[in-house]
């Protein structure tokens, strides 16, 4: 699906070509080129973690002189990293402190080291008071749990959101943790809550580092179509002035929603099948 506005955090759009990869359903032709891209985005990153993984999973061949060499070069910038942080702690400031530190844990995110990713998240929030750069450090640890699809982790941290949003906390990103918690239910299956917290969070989006608005009002269309009865779906969904300004630009998803209100059972699945290979 296209994107509209905003840009794609780079580690969760590898891991949806991940999941492709590994998937059962995907033809072999498609999955040499994802094979293809999958490595390109690791050599670029260096990701020494997350291509051991992947070659530990049959996904990716070993290639023990490119391991070799990113691990010489994450050791290289891990040392300078370091050397950032103890400048800071010598010379500089208490924000300058923290970003040091921040900058240590989105270096470990990059490279697809989880637990050290996260160990590195715990030391930065020792350093950080504001309640907002400490949800900041909350949503980069729900990007993590969703590139690892830990959904442990994923609910833990959002009730420890919820909890910091008592303390304060700014319209913006009680919105964008909507749209997290709705992505979680949906994953896991919570189609009903998902909907009601998409539904909220349709004028108010700013997830992009997720997916683009397109992405998230397909998802929105589909759980709606599980989970409204026939007069809500039409009054949030089929007339909703947000959705109708970009469904048109998704392929066949317009004509799988009406379909299915109009009662055109024979469209609908036909639908169904089109949006299903277009997916």
């Amino acid at each position: 699906m296209e994107g509209y506005e905003g840009t794609q955090q780079p580690q969760l759009i590898l891991a949806h070509k991940r999941f492709l990869l590994s998937h059962p359903d995907v033809q072999d032709i498609e999955k040499v080129r994802l094979k293809e891209e999958v490595l390109a985005a690791v050599k670029a990153d260096d990701m020494v973690p997350f291509y051991e993984t992947l070659v530990a999973d049959g996904l990716l061949e070993k290639d023990q002189g490119l391991l070799d060499s990113m691990r010489t070069k994450n050791e290289e910038e891990l040392k300078k990293l370091d050397e950032k942080i103890a400048d800071a702690e010598e010379n500089l400031g208490e924000s300058e402190v923290r970003e040091a530190h921040l900058a240590k844990s989105l270096f470990y995110f990059r490279i697809g080291d989880k637990e050290k990713a996260l160990e590195q998240l715990k030391v930065t929030e020792t350093k950080t008071v504001a309640v907002g750069q400490k949800m900041d450090l909350v949503f980069y640890t729900l990007q993590i749990g969703f590139f690892y699809m830990d959904f442990d982790l994923i609910s833990k941290s959002i009730d420890k959101a919820k909890n910091l949003f008592e303390e304060g906390g700014d319209w913006e990103r009680k919105n964008r943790l909507k749209v997290y918690e709705g992505l979680c239910c949906m994953s896991t299956r919570n189609f009903k809550k998902a909907t009601n917290l998409f539904l909220d969070s349709i004028s108010t989006f700013t997830t992009y580092e997720h997916f683009p608005y397109g992405t998230f009002i397909f998802y929105t269309v589909l759980t709606s179509i599980i989970s409204l009865d026939r007069v809500s779906l039409k009054q949030k969904v089929v007339d909703a002035p947000e959705i109708l300004t970009v469904i048109g630009k998704i392929p066949y998803l317009s004509e799988f929603l009406n379909s299915l209100y109009d009662c055109q059972y024979k469209s609908f699945i036909s639908a169904f099948g089109k949006q299903r290979s277009s997916v």
